[in-house]
């Protein structure tokens, strides 16, 4: 390239860029003629204090204007802060979230004494006070949220203090719009062991993998003592994985634990046919392939708001009740084969086989499900 064309090629960039300042300049200008005003739309946040106190819970309420205009109808919405309008709307108000929020105790719905809504001009929100009378000394509070439904993306954000400290904090939304607290005290505790009993038992009742692990460890029978030396075998393994996982100690991840699940259960109906009636170690199957189902425990048991203050009761609690509801499968299972078999011990054996295939089926369905179709697990 010459020194002239060099030049020259500097000349025409000097040249052409202030034409193109012009041109965007004109573009800019365009834009804003044209452009829609924008609707600024505040954080989609409420918020809510709990004071728990002996007799009665005292709350307060803090709302952004513009979700309550939204919902009454009112634009625009900084006309409830006037004083004047909000004394007329005050009625509306408590109509509109009275529905919304709810709080229970000890399972028993509270009706709250609501106060006059205040204006917080800083914050752009209203305040309103909440007094629910309830027993001396509750176990558990209930917290149901959902203030605002238009928008899916709004939160409310609840603390809850106990003697004027904070003890709890949770966010309440479209995905997650209930709290349960447990009170620390006595009838806290007891609260507490209620609700993971009955978590327990209802677990193991209704999880067909554990069920049909179990069912498979009972199929070939046995005495009372036998049977019931496998279940606790079964337990205690998997009470050790369970609060270790719980605990957040040891949690491998559900896409190795759900086929492993699956692969027991396989292993229990092949041992079944296989044993012709060798050593029964149906007590040692249960105590390894427990550590396994521990973990598969652990994964509802985290779903659940475990109360930190009684985190070891939770964990015994929800313990126990899987102990009973296997002790409830124990009982019925084998009092079935029990009176099968007084009457017919061709009869026992030809349903120990038949079971034994039908969990071996069942396992090798669940381990193709959970390894090659996870998303199709429920």
């Amino acid at each position: 390239m010459s020194a002239r064309t060099f030049v020259s090629g500097r000349r025409l960039s000097r040249l052409r860029l202030p034409a193109l300042k012009r041109f965007a300049y004109a573009l800019s200008a365009a834009l804003m003629l044209f452009a829609q005003p924008g609707h600024a739309h505040p954080v989609p946040f409420s918020y809510l204090d709990l004071h728990l106190n002996s007799g009665e819970i005292r709350a307060t309420l803090v709302a952004h204007v513009s979700d309550v205009a939204h919902d009454l109808s009112i634009a625009p919405a900084d006309r409830l802060l006037d004083e004047t309008v909000l004394a007329k709307k005050g009625d509306s108000i408590r109509s509109l979230l009275a529905p919304r929020l709810e709080v229970t105790a000890d399972g028993n719905a509270v009706n709250p004494e609501w106060s006059a809504p205040e204006i917080m001009l800083e914050r752009q929100s209203l305040r309103v006070q909440l007094r629910y009378p309830a027993p001396v000394f509750p176990g558990m509070i209930t917290v149901r949220a959902m203030l605002f439904p238009y928008d899916p993306n709004h939160q409310t954000f609840v603390n809850i203090y106990e003697g004027g400290v904070l003890r709890s904090q949770a966010i309440l939304g479209k995905d997650h719009a209930r709290l349960e607290y447990f009170i620390g005290s006595r009838q806290g505790t007891i609260a507490v062991i209620r609700k993971f009993l009955a978590e327990g038992v209802h677990h193991i009742l209704i999880g067909p993998d554990h069920l049909l692990f179990l069912v498979g460890l009972l199929l070939l029978g046995g005495s009372i003592r036998k049977l019931m030396l496998v279940i606790t075998s079964f337990t205690l393994a998997h009470s050790i994985t369970l609060s270790l996982a719980t605990l957040n100690i040891l949690s491998p991840p559900a896409r190795l634990i759900e086929p492993a699940i699956a692969l027991s259960i396989i292993y229990v109906g092949a041992d079944n046919i296989l044993s012709k009636g060798g050593r029964d170690v149906r007590a040692w199957i249960a105590f390894s392939f427990g550590f396994i189902h521990g973990f598969g425990f652990a994964s509802v048991l985290r779903e659940m708001d475990l109360p930190r203050h009684a985190l070891g009761w939770s964990l015994f609690s929800f313990n126990l009740g899987v102990e009973i509801g296997q002790l409830l499968v124990v009982a019925v299972i084998a009092s079935v084969l029990v009176a099968v078999r007084s009457r017919s011990e061709w009869a026992g054996r030809r349903i120990a086989f038949a079971g034994s295939i039908f969990v071996i089926v069942a396992g090798a369905f669940w381990f193709i499900q959970r390894v090659f179709f996870p998303g199709a697990i429920s």
